[in-house]
């Protein structure tokens, strides 16, 4: 097993909203910073242009349980499943990410990777109680 952490955030918006809000690709750019920029609709899931070239965001299929997981598949075919979950709380909700380290990655990247998802996640808050 891979270590793991917890990361998120809690939100004045029904999860409902939110959900939507976090799986309708287009608004991608308007939050999620570590997926890159020039991002655009591309047979059904969403290319990206990163540091590494281009990479492919799908997200599971639509669904009433705040599951908005997601996959990143790397120019070099290497995918890494995302989880990522809208849990309702009272009149807002709860986003929660669980970023998995992977093989080789150092305690430096893992942090840098922490702080992306918490900058991004905070951003999400940001939009979601501005609506």
């Amino acid at each position: 097993m891979y270590a793991s952490r917890f990361i998120g955030v809690t939100i004045a918006c029904l999860a409902t909203k939110a959900y939507y809000f976090i799986v309708t690709p287009e608004n991608l750019p308007r939050w999620a910073s570590g997926l890159g920029e020039g991002r655009r609709n591309a047979d059904g899931g969403w290319t990206s242009t990163m540091d590494i070239g281009e990479v492919r965001v799908t997200f599971v299929a639509r669904n009433d349980l705040g599951v908005a997981d997601h996959d990143v598949r790397l120019p070099d075919g290497t995918t890494f499943h995302n989880p990522l979950r809208v849990t309702p709380n009272g009149d807002g909700c709860e986003v929660t990410f669980t970023l998995i380290r992977q093989n080789g990655v150092a305690d430096d990247a893992f942090e840098k990777d922490a702080a992306t998802i918490k900058k991004d996640l905070l951003a999400l808050k940001e939009i979601l109680e501005g609506f």
